[in-house]
């Protein structure tokens, strides 16, 4: 008896991806839950694992191709049938059945030769993370187990760079897009033609805030367990000028205006594939400590690559930090429908006048780009200006918040 592999359910707004990378390959055994083929999808990858245990017995879609719910991915014999000579061996004590490691861990797994099923796993539930694999990689050969490594998957069928001479002495690559950054792409494409988007630019002195995390960055991680960061301060900065000023917090659906009386604040992240934007739910009714390991936790998923897609569902407002990557200055653009987005940057020393002497202070830039269709350039301006008041003076944040 044969089943089919089908694309699962991809989540809310998700009906297609691509086939990133089969696990297996025909002949294959594997077991109840081990991982078949990775899709790519334009917010997340996940794994699609056997339903039952068997043997792949025909892979219907090639990596690189192109996917939508339901659709048949390839095709499985049950364990004990006759597509093989004998139902699949039971896997080595060692081997956890589900095989769990994040995709990022299995490609360094295969660049560094490492059998990733042998790999203790410490992230969430033992699952295998990036760290995981470099630190066994790292370690003496004796110390690592002897079994074989398992062989690389087989080569790209569709999604190979293609390397194409020109004129002597000179080559250029053509690799296509993942899906996640051909969404990224249209994402920002489609924001910057349908909204009519301006920057509005600030600058604030950082001082106060900086003090407070010099004399209390101790205390704070001792308490939480956590370093108290820039990006709480700002995200309660953000929700009491959100408070102030809700049309920044709002979204336009046709010809109706949508204010939320919530605040679930996106925090941009780096990723390999371009940012990804997790949510803090509820942001307002959370402590600075809370905010933090909130966005450490969603700092490892992202290295990981285990982001789910509820992690990334909608979002009232956005906030991301160029500075760490040390940019100056920059125009953020709209995380649509949001109709608000604050971009952060670099502090740097700078001299700038206080009470008519000139003094040398830490400043950051910092940018608000917003939809003129629905947001006036004075409330965008308030707004930036509200954002520089409570970073400047800590105590008034804390009051508002």
């Amino acid at each position: 008896m044969a089943i089919n592999i089908v694309v699962p359910s991809l989540g809310e707004s998700v009906v297609e991806a691509t086939v990133a990378e089969w696990l297996k390959k025909e002949g294959d055994a594997v077991a109840v839950g081990e991982a078949l083929v990775r899709l790519e999808t334009d917010k997340v990858d996940l794994e699609v694992g056997a339903e039952q245990a068997g043997v792949l017995a025909q892979i219907a879609q090639p990596q690189g191709a192109d996917v939508q719910v339901g659709q048949v991915l390839g095709m499985l014999n049950l364990a004990g049938e006759s597509r093989a000579a004998a139902a699949p061996a039971a896997p080595p004590a060692a081997l956890r059945a589900d095989d769990k490691a994040t995709p990022v861990a299995r490609r360094v797994a295969q660049e560094a030769g490492v059998d990733v099923s042998r790999v203790p796993g410490t992230g969430p539930g033992g699952r295998v993370t990036k760290a995981d694999v470099q630190g066994f990689a790292g370690q003496p050969k004796e110390e690592q187990p002897t079994a074989p490594v398992m062989p690389p998957p087989p080569p790209p069928t569709t999604a190979a760079p293609t390397v194409v001479s020109a004129d002597a002495g000179r080559s250029v690559e053509r690799v296509r897009m993942s899906r996640r950054r051909q969404t990224i792409a249209r994402r920002l494409v489609e924001a910057q033609h349908t909204a009519a988007m301006l920057t509005t630019f600030n600058e604030v002195d950082m001082s106060a805030v900086m003090d407070i995390r010099s004399r209390r960055k101790e205390s704070f991680k001792e308490q939480h367990g956590i370093g108290l960061g820039f990006m709480s301060f700002f995200t309660k900065a953000v929700i009491a000028a959100l408070k102030a000023f809700p049309r920044l917090n709002a979204e336009i659906e046709g010809d109706e205006i949508v204010t939320k009386h919530y605040y679930d604040i996106g925090v941009a992240i780096g990723a390999a594939e371009g940012l990804v934007v997790p949510v803090l739910r509820d942001a307002d009714r959370m402590t600075f400590a809370q905010i933090e390991q909130a966005i450490k936790a969603f700092a490892q998923k992202v290295d990981q690559g285990t982001l789910t897609l509820d992690d990334l569902r909608g979002g009232t407002f956005t906030i991301t930090n160029g500075g760490v990557f040390g940019s100056l200055l920059s125009t953020p653009i709209l995380n649509a429908p949001q109709v608000g987005i604050l971009g952060m940057h670099k502090i740097e020393s700078r001299p700038v006048v206080v009470n008519g002497q000139i003094v040398i202070r830490p400043m950051m830039y910092l940018a608000l780009s917003y939809d003129h269709r629905l947001v006036d350039g004075r409330e965008a301006v308030q707004f930036l200006v509200k954002v520089k008041q409570l970073i400047e003076d800590p105590e008034a944040l804390l009051l508002e918040a």
